[in-house]
């Protein structure tokens, strides 16, 4: 078995994995965001560290619009084209061609919501959507509709799927009405478009920027595999709970900035090993959410081989 071999046997969950897979992301620095310099250092990264599978980091988020300072202003949203994402576009085609026999290639997508934040802020966006939602629904319609574009534009290049990362049903954000009529359909056109034309799609359910408290609004996402925190509001549930919970694979179970980025070696392998113990038999080891980009490539290179290694 090769590596995309051993990725698609854990979803189907039909026949013994060879060892347990595993996988972490971070961020490059600027220099390697964009063409061959971002095409080899994501090859380097991927053969270093020997994780299995390739995710694209994206490295083009929507400009920050000053003409946005009220709900209304929304309609002021601009549509992007492929022009906007040519560069991003360009890292996904060469590593579809250098990576794709040997590795299942993702590439990472920000969601409709996450993506209207970074055009004004987390904090403005919260409070536009609160004061007057069917305004910012205007704008999320046009975000949405330049990310299909992207989405459809990598699927075209070949690739096998989207790291789909969402935010918006964190705890005291909204209320479950606001959630499932602004943030959630605008999620859903980019991941049925996905689901419809790849076979391996990852759900990541994101609290970089709050914690969860339910998971529930979240359960019917599309995506095959997923990778979400395992702390919910006062409780800390396991991978297993967390494979049941939403019905497919969990990819997870190390704190990004835990033992993982800040620990030796020695550290590093009886945390993994503690947690492959207690993991249900098709599982992905992981992080909760992107590492710190300081975090070390071998730190990294420890966890993947213990996970490889175990027993």
């Amino acid at each position: 078995m090769n590596k995309r071999d051993i990725l698609f046997n854990l979803l189907e969950q039909k026949h013994p994995l060879p060892y347990v897979p595993a996988a972490f992301f971070l961020h490059f620095p600027p220099d390697f965001h964009t063409g061959q310099a971002a095409i080899n250092k994501h090859l380097e990264y991927f053969h270093y560290t020997d994780m299995d599978l390739v995710k694209i980091q994206y490295e083009k988020p929507f400009p920050k619009i000053p003409a946005i300072q009220k709900p209304e202003d929304w309609a002021k949203m601009p549509h992007y084209g492929r022009d906007f994402f040519a560069e991003q576009l360009e890292v996904v085609k060469g590593l579809v061609h250098a990576a794709k026999r040997e590795a299942v290639v993702v590439v990472t997508l920000y969601s409709p919501y996450m993506s209207a934040g970074h055009t004004t802020s987390d904090a403005m966006l919260t409070e536009h959507l609160k004061e007057a939602p069917e305004q910012v629904k205007q704008g999320m319609e046009i975000i949405t509709d330049s990310l299909l574009g992207f989405v459809r534009e990598c699927i075209k290049l070949g690739v096998d799927g989207f790291y789909h990362s969402t935010q918006g049903g964190e705890a005291n954000r909204f209320d479950r009405a606001t959630f499932e009529t602004y943030v959630k359909p605008f999620d859903l056109v980019l991941m049925d478009e996905a689901k419809q034309h790849c076979a391996f799609n990852i759900l990541h359910v994101c609290d970089y920027l709050r914690p969860y408290d339910d998971f529930a609004p979240l359960i019917e996402y599309p995506g095959h595999i997923v990778n979400c925190p395992l702390e919910v509001g006062e409780r800390t549930i396991t991978p297993s709970e967390a494979a049941r919970l939403f019905g497919r694979p969990y990819m997870g179970g190390l704190e990004r900035k835990g033992i993982l980025a800040t620990g030796t070696a020695e550290q590093i392998r009886a945390e993994v090993e503690a947690i492959l113990r207690e993991a249900p038999d098709y599982f992905m080891l992981a992080a909760d959410c992107t590492v710190p980009s300081e975090t070390s490539w071998d730190n990294l290179r420890t966890a993947i081989d213990t996970a490889h290694q175990h027993q």
